[in-house]
């Protein structure tokens, strides 16, 4: 297990959700070096978790730890975006400051 968890919440298996979980699995192989524990939950098959987690927009990318919690919305094209928004460095570390 990484010292990072990330939920990744999808709708199904559209080509945005696809390409989503894509990206997340690229981002954790290339950018944080398998120090991360991703987890994919598709709201198609667990309904009850969309409104649980105030999820407004599918896909989103949700840091859960270390804290701060931060979320991403969108198909994670944009890597160095998403790492920035995740306040991640490309080694898996949190960003200082």
């Amino acid at each position: 297990m990484g010292d990072l968890l990330i939920k990744l919440y999808i709708a199904g298996e559209t080509s945005r959700s696809r390409k989503a979980v894509g990206n997340l699995r690229r981002i954790v192989d290339e950018h944080l070096g398998g120090r991360a524990e991703a987890i994919i939950i598709d709201i198609l098959e667990h309904p009850g978790v969309a409104r649980a987690e105030r999820l407004l927009a599918i896909p989103t990318l949700v840091k859960e730890r270390p804290l701060p919690t931060r979320r991403v919305v969108g198909d994670l094209s944009d890597i160095s975006a998403v790492l920035e928004c995740l306040d991640i460095d490309s080694y898996g570390n949190q960003e200082e400051g």
